[in-house]
């Protein structure tokens, strides 16, 4: 098979028969690998490689002959009846959902060593991300059964999709802390591979520098979780127990959760079949953008385009602003955040036909203008979000945008890239995404009815940003805003140099003034009043500099930490009703 792709040059320089004999063994167990893989096995993987790449030299536009248009999809406003109502549908369906976290990126570009998924969402608690999307996950099967009534003990299946970088300590992650409440037969692990990498425009397989008896490979992206559901069996599976939707998220966006039950709401009764969360988008913003795009032999497909691209192709395409703003101040196409909402059946048809296998591109670095030759091997690619791509005409394919400071802080930039961001665009670092979280609270509770107190601008690893009180709570108190506004009463007030934590489910604030630090625990069958006055010295803000070894790594990133000079902390362990008045 190899010789018939053309690859001749993997076997130049063998010795012969009896020589290194083990090694040439450990090759084709390496190619058989490969081979099993990739869909359609490795005769396809080069001869897409092959068009690819002559297509790439060519310099040929992926968009010609396509117009862009505006999608039609939801645009939801915090708080107001319809989000409110599509919680509740959302919650509602939540039983009948799986969740795919794709998890298969070190933190190296953050400048953190280990795997992402295992930082601290925020400090104050320092909850990992892990952690906080099991919590949620419960809390919605858990919401959702109540919602149906007795005998309803549906368990919500969630996939984390790792990579060798990853798998290991994901795994050591959730044994260490009990899965964090999830039942282990909940969770299910599967593992990309790599791909072959290409050393020319002629789709030559490239052996790996250090050992001419291994092809040398790289990841193929996080489209592969698509082709690895298909092979596992799981959508047929979830399909036996009438499951009906897939929600694809990624690693490190800590609002994610605030976003789930109001689009999987949406999706649900605008009877999507591809839904996509989007965050209002700045016109050439670098964020890419949802667009339809219409052929002109009639195909229609609705994908997100990246933003260097975008401008030019409504240039070219009778729009000579290019990528503007429209009268709301945004661009008309909203931003990607690369959240999925997927309806079960649909999906699995169109699996069915592609085996799972995702549009790909190819990214060589050329050594000069002729692209005749490469910097360094490239590979094949696949995003999760370009699954839509190959969906007949007839698919509904929508949607649904929230606000950012609601959904969107997403923790992917090191302290030196994010001090480099142009004033005014986010940062999209540990600082901002921490921030983030306090903020999107302060003004959840605000629009719940508390009196919240305005942030003050401080810089931290040279981003400078708004510090809200540090609010955080667990998912089964607030997961959706009805049930945080239920559990907000009187006239609660809290300064901005305060710090409330809030672990328990039926803990309600009715007047509750705080101006200090507060930490509340309380099992489920406790229910606390907080009425009047805490006061105390609180948690003060220190500096860290990035460049302080004498600190962790996760510290370092954000450029603050804690000093707990003073708290109240009450545990309410016993049921029954329980007030706590100064």
């Amino acid at each position: 098979m190899l010789l018939n792709e053309r690859q001749m040059h993997l076997f130049e320089h063998w010795p012969e028969p009896g020589v290194d004999d083990d090694k040439k063994r450990g090759f084709f167990d390496q190619v058989r690998r490969l081979n099993s893989s990739y869909p359609g096995g490795l005769v396809s993987y080069i001869q897409n490689a092959k068009k690819l790449l002559a297509d790439s030299k060519a310099g040929k536009n992926p968009y010609d002959g396509f117009t862009p248009s505006v999608p039609s999809g939801e645009v939801l406003t915090f708080g107001n009846d319809n989000f409110v109502s599509l919680e509740a549908a959302g919650v509602k369906e939540a039983r009948n959902a799986a969740f795919v976290l794709v998890a298969g990126g070190l933190g190296e570009r953050l400048g953190y060593k280990g795997i992402k998924v295992a930082l601290p969402r925020e400090t104050t608690t320092g909850k990992c991300f892990l952690q906080h999307y099991i919590e949620s996950i419960l809390s919605l099967q858990e919401a959702s059964c109540k919602m149906v009534g007795d005998g309803c003990h549906t368990k919500i299946p969630f996939v984390i999709m790792t990579s060798d970088d990853t798998n290991a300590l994901t795994i050591k992650l959730l044994e260490s802390n009990s899965y964090f409440g999830m039942e282990p037969s909940q969770v299910k692990i599967l593992k990309q591979e790599k791909v072959a990498c290409l050393a020319d425009n002629d789709a030559r397989l490239a052996l790996d520098p250090n050992d001419k008896y291994k092809i040398q490979t790289k990841p193929h992206g996080h489209g592969d979780v698509h082709s690895l559901l298909y092979s596992s069996g799981l959508l047929e599976q979830w399909k036996s127990e009438e499951r009906k939707w897939v929600l694809f998220f990624q690693d490190t966006n800590g609002l994610l959760f605030n976003a789930i039950p109001s689009a999987l709401g949406v999706s649900a009764t605008k009877g999507y079949n591809v839904n996509s969360l989007a965050v209002p988008r700045k016109a050439k913003e670098a964020i890419g953008g949802i667009t339809k795009l219409t052929h002109v032999d009639g195909r229609t497909m609705v994908i997100n385009v990246e933003y260097n691209q975008l401008d030019p192709l409504l240039r070219a395409t009778g729009h000579p602003d290019g990528d503007a703003n429209c009268e709301t101040g945004y661009s008309p196409y909203p931003g990607n955040i690369n959240q999925l909402i997927l309806e079960l059946g649909p999906y699995i048809e169109e699996l069915k036909k592609t085996h799972g296998a995702i549009s790909e591109f190819v990214n060589p670095k050329y050594t000069d203008s002729t692209k005749t030759a490469f910097k360094s091997s490239t590979r094949l690619e696949c995003m999760m979000q370009d699954y839509p791509k190959t969906l007949p005409p007839s698919a509904k394919v929508g949607f649904t945008v929230m606000d950012t400071w609601l959904a969107y802080a997403p923790v992917k930039n090191n302290p030196e890239d994010a001090a480099k961001v142009p004033k005014g665009n986010p940062y999209h670092s540990a600082t901002s995404g921490e921030m983030a979280i306090y903020r999107a609270n302060s003004l959840i509770l605000r629009k719940a009815g508390a009196q919240i107190a305005d942030p003050v601008v401080d810089t931290f690893n040279e981003q400078e940003v708004e510090v809200w009180p540090r609010i955080t709570w667990s998912p089964r108190w607030g997961l959706t805003f009805k049930d945080i506004k239920e559990k907000v009463r009187g006239n609660s007030s809290i300064s901005q140099r305060s710090a409330l934590v809030i672990n328990g489910r039926n803990i309600f604030l009715e007047g509750l003034l705080l101006n200090g630090t507060l930490i509340v625990n309380a099992v489920d069958e406790a229910e606390v009043k907080f009425t009047g006055p805490v006061q105390n010295k609180g948690w003060t803000i220190q500096h860290v500099d990035y460049k302080d070894t004498s600190e962790k790594e996760e510290i370092r990133i954000r450029g603050f930490k804690f000093e707990k000079v003073e708290q109240l902390e009450v545990n309410y362990t016993e049921p029954g009703k329980h007030s706590l008045s100064a």
